[in-house]
This record gives C-alpha cells, structure tokens and sequence, in this order.
C-alpha cells in the first residue's frame, strides 16, 4: 500500500489546487473546466509515471545518468514494443508533459501540438491488451473548445497557464509518493467541483468516507478478495477506497466497473491510473448495466459497493426480456419504471459470489414502499440475502439533503437475523455539508461486528418481524430514538405555578397597600 502523505504537504497540495482552478476557470463553468484540469494532471501523471519506469529500467541495467526525457524520438522508438506490453501505452521524448510545457510559450500551434500527442497516446495502445483502457481518454480535453477562448491565441494562452499551473504543482519526486500526491490531488478536485456543482456534480462523486464504509463493510473479516465491482460507479472513487482499506495487491483480481455517463466514464479510467492502478488490474466499461451488463464473463465478484442513481427511470416491464433475464426473474417482478434502484439491487447479488458481501446506498423511499418494490424486499428477506442496514445521516451527499441507508447483501449468512444500525446522529459539519468522521464509521463497524441489541442504536431483527411489517426495512420501523426531551414532574410543576399564584396574589395585596397610602397621604 502506498504510504499516506503527510497532512502539512496534503493541505498545502489543496491550497495550490483551490489557487489553480479559482485563476484558470475564468468564464469556463466549474464542473465544466474540471476536465480540463483533471485531463492535463493525467497527462502530467503518465509522462512523469513512463520517464519513472524507463529510467530506473536503464539503470538498473548500467546507464546509472540514463534520462528518457533527454533522449531522441528516433532512439527512443527502439523500446516502443516492449514498454507498451508492460505499461499498456507510450509517449515519445518530445511529448512527454515536461517537453510540451517546456515549449508551450513559444507554439503558437500549440492547441494543434497537444491535440496531436493526445491522439499519439491512445494511438499507441491500439491493437494491444490495454487498447480498451486508453481510447477515448482525452476526449473531453479539447483543446480547441470555444470555452478556452474565441481565439486560437486565446485558447493557447490558456493552455500554456493550464500547463504552467499543473506542471508546478507539489507533487513529490519518489514515484509512490508521487502516485498517492496525483491520487489525492484527484480526489480533492473532484470534491471541490462537485461541492461547488449542485446536483451535476453529485452525480459524479461519493463522500469518500462513504465510499471507504461501504468498502469496509463489504471486505469485513478479510484480509483480501478476489474481485472487486461497482456497476454504477461514476469517477472509481468507491473502487479505490479498496485499495486504502486492503491494500492495492490485497485484491488479487482486479477492479471492475460500469459507467453509463461518458465523461464520468473517462474520469473513472483515469483515476484508476492516477492511483497506480495499470491497465491490466482493472476494466472499466461504458454502458447501461440495466440492460446491457458488460461484466457477465467475469462475475461473480467477492465484494461489490456501489451507490446507484437515486429513482432512476429505466425500461422496466415496458421490455418484455427483462422479466426472464436471469439477474431480475427471482423476484418474480421488476422494479418499478419509474425507480431503477431495486434493478441495481437485484442486479448486484445476481453478480455477488457466494462468499461475497455486497454494500449498497439506497434511496430511503424503497425500503418502505408498496407494490413491487415490497416484493422484491420480500424476496431478498425470505432468502436470507439481507444482513444489515443502516440509516446514515442526512446532508452527507452533493446536490441532495436526504438522509440515504446503506443496504448489506451476503448469500451465505450464519444467522437469520436483520440487523439494523441508525447512524443518523453520527455526523460532524466542517463546512456547508455533513461528514462521517473516522470515529463514526468505528462506531458503525464495531456494531455490525457485534451484532447485538443497542438501545437507541441498534437491533437485531428476525425474519418473522420483519414480515409482520410488510417486509419494512426502515431502521426507524426497528430501532427506538432516545428521547433527549426534558422530562417533566407535573405533579411538581403544578405546585411550582400554585406558589407562583399565591405570591402573584401576595404582590398584588402589599402593591395596593402601598398605593392606597400613597394616596391617603397626598390628601
């Protein structure tokens, strides 16, 4: 596992980032801009990531003043085979990140120079094993977007400040560290836009600390797994948050994923990269997993995590294949079509091995409602599928206040029991939105270890109970809220406003004595 940098050189990493994006985003939307940015960092990332492996190769060899980034594109094309087998991709001396911003002030092609290095990159993987991972990569990175500027000139000055303000970022020398710096440095600009995005940009990013529960939850008890999957997984960052909790060669099979957004769907590959995830350890497809599931050959998977979109309109029973297609048919009904989140549910314990935990955020409202969304909670309580679910607190999530719950799937239980945790007091609030704090998910995870009643907390609750509710699975249908209301003696109280009363009456007595002397006395 990388080591973790410290948090003087993390915060001042964010101060230059927050400086970067607040001088360079002009009239360019945030969200918007955020991929330029996050483009030219990857750019920066597998230059200086190529030059890292080359060069120590070629010492290790001998060549102990051996510099890629010196050398010629004619002698450098000598080792073009066999660097992209091993790194999946290759970038020419000249192109490299360095060489291009070394020479940017002075392009006056220069939006033509990147555009060309840009398609040289995922050229370079054509034909090989990584071709998959690499095409498209740079495609919202257009350099000859209108929102850099109305002029060739204009946009070049932008992209030579572009340029400038990545390549000065503070991003340590040793490539670990260097891989957990670009890593960071992602998932900071990533929060920063979402927060600043609304709704658009919560779209594309879990909490981190959510992410790092669900992967806690979904590895408990191991040391390692075999895969790992997210069927809905936006930017990776839930992906990743297995690499901090088991370590990256703790999950010995890979990462994969599904993304139906396009942009996000780049983001999610280019972040594996930027956490020194290669080509080969993971496969992040585009695609509606509804209908058009890309991991069928792979599955099932040991730990799968996800936070789905939230009452998503999909096809439903308006196609006439789903109800027979294999991941749905079990439940005997689909999801409604106007709420797509049992669909995810029902898709990831179809895809979940049999000694896997799945880990899910749900929308509150389909753990309590009627119709067909009741019958699929019937179906996953009468097998034993549910092993938890926790409330967590409100206000955690970008672009929506509601209070979320995490849904735990096993196929293979050793009880019968449902636990159910509130965690919607554990929260801090460091800035315009609500966070678990390291602290909160202890307390989460030590109750799910345990297992045992909690007052106000947690319970554990059979499947008999669960069906006499109608197969509710609210946590506020199960665990009681402490009443911190003041408790109140009446019997006491009445006698309190009783010797009120009386001295009231008492005042208003000695009041008009002294009244009726005051009088009494001006006669």
């Amino acid at each position: 596992m990388v080591p973790l940098t410290s948090s003087a050189q993390r915060a001042e990493l964010h101060r230059t980032i927050w400086s970067i994006a607040n001088d360079l985003r002009g009239s360019v939307d945030g969200w918007d801009f955020k991929t330029y940015v996050l483009g030219m960092l990857f750019y920066r990332f597998i230059s200086e990531n190529l030059s890292d492996y080359i060069d120590r190769g070629e010492r290790a060899a001998g060549d102990s003043t051996f510099e890629y980034a010196a050398l010629s594109d004619s002698l450098a094309e000598d080792g073009r085979a066999q660097t992209v087998a091993e790194k999946g991709f290759y970038i020419l001396p000249s192109e490299l990140f360095a060489n291009v911003r070394a020479r940017a002030a002075g392009d006056a092609d220069l939006n033509e120079t990147l555009s060309r290095v840009f398609r040289n990159i995922e050229g370079s993987a054509v034909g090989t094993d990584s071709e998959g991972d690499l095409k498209g990569l740079f495609d919202d990175l257009d350099v000859n977007s209108a929102k850099l500027g109305n002029t060739v000139a204009q946009r070049n000055a932008k992209l030579v400040k572009l340029l400038d303000a990545i390549g000065d970022l503070p991003l340590g020398g040793l490539e670990e560290n260097r891989i957990d710096l670009f890593g960071d440095a992602y998932e900071y600009l990533m929060q920063m836009y979402a927060s600043n995005a609304g709704k658009s940009g919560g779209e594309y990013f879990t909490p981190q600390e959510v992410s790092e529960l669900l992967a806690r939850l979904a590895t408990f008890g191991k040391t390692s797994v075999s895969k790992v999957y997210d069927p809905a997984c936006g930017s990776g960052g839930a992906l990743l948050k297995f690499v901090k909790v088991l370590g990256k060669d703790n999950v010995r099979q890979g990462f994969y994923g599904q993304e139906i957004n396009l942009t996000t769907y780049n983001l999610a590959r280019i972040n594996m990269f930027l956490h020194g995830i290669n080509f080969e350890s993971f496969d992040i497809a585009l695609g509606d997993t509804l209908v058009d599931p890309q991991h069928a050959e792979v599955e099932p998977f040991e730990a799968i995590v996800s936070n789905p979109p939230y009452s998503m309109k999909w096809e439903g029973k308006d196609n006439g294949l789903l109800i027979n297609d294999p991941r749905y048919a079990p439940a005997g009904v689909l999801a409604p079509k106007s709420a797509a989140d049992l669909a995810f549910t029902m898709h990831m314990l179809a895809y979940l091995a049999t000694n896997g935990t799945a880990a899910i955020v749900e929308f509150p409202g389909v753990m309590y409602r009627s119709g067909a969304e009741q019958k699929i909670r019937k179906y996953l309580v009468d097998n034993n599928f549910v092993d938890a679910v926790i409330q967590l607190p409100a206000d955690l999530f970008f672009g929506t206040t509601i209070a979320t719950c995490v849904l735990v799937l096993k196929k293979s239980k050793k009880d019968t029991g449902v636990l159910f945790i509130d965690a919607s007091k554990l929260f801090e609030r460091p800035g315009n939105k609500n966070r678990l704090a390291d602290e909160h998910i202890e307390q989460i995870m030590e109750a799910y270890a345990e297992r045992a009643d909690v007052d106000y907390f947690a319970r554990v609750v059979t499947p008999q109970q669960l069906e006499e509710n109608d197969y509710n699975l609210s946590v506020s249908s199960y665990v009681e809220p402490e009443d911190l209301s003041e408790k109140i003696d009446i019997k006491e109280l009445n006698a309190e406003i009783a010797e009120i009363v009386a001295r009231q009456a008492q005042l208003r007595t000695e009041i008009d004595a002294i009244v009726a002397d005051l009088e009494a006395g001006q006669e």
